[in-house]
């Protein structure tokens, strides 16, 4: 299964809470106070965000952390790439020379596309749409309805 880690799941919580006021500077403190994540993780979170560009901070007594750019211009695909670095579902789609069996495997061109479609689809949701501040609507009907029949028709496992 497909899995953001716990602090991608954290991250983007936070990149949400700035996004609710972006003009407005937050203190990893007040952040973590507002989001109820433990302020070591919000710390070593923001210090991982601003690493990769997606906040800035500001020193001093009247510091702490903004977004570095509109939340409309930052993709889920940033948000991952900061925290787990670069989604590939397989060897072969991390690149060439990653797979021991890359020269006789048939199927590495297959994931290869999927892994490039998961990617593009974040690319086009922002942080603007996954912290619900923009009118358009991130439900795709028919995809809710292929994975809700999905999910009933999968075996548990043992």
């Amino acid at each position: 299964m497909l899995r953001i880690s716990r602090l991608t799941d954290y991250a983007t919580v936070l990149l949400a809470a700035l996004a609710g006021e972006p003009q407005r500077v937050r203190t990893a403190a007040a952040l973590a106070a507002h989001t109820r994540i433990a302020a070591p993780t919000v710390s070593k979170i923001l210090k991982q965000l601003q690493r990769a560009g997606l906040v800035v901070s500001t020193r001093g007594l009247h510091g702490g952390y903004q977004l570095a750019r509109p939340a409309a211009q930052i993709s889920a695909a940033a948000i991952l790439d900061a925290l787990e670095g670069p989604v590939a579902l397989t060897d072969c789609a991390a690149g060439h020379g990653h797979c021991g069996i890359e020269q006789t495997c048939g199927v590495g061109r297959a994931w290869q596309r999927l892994n490039l479609a998961i990617r593009r689809s974040l690319h086009d949701v922002s942080l603007a749409q996954l912290a619900g501040l923009e009118s358009s609507s991130l439900r795709l009907p028919a995809l809710e309805r292929e994975t809700r029949t999905a999910i009933t028709r999968t075996p548990a496992r043992s």
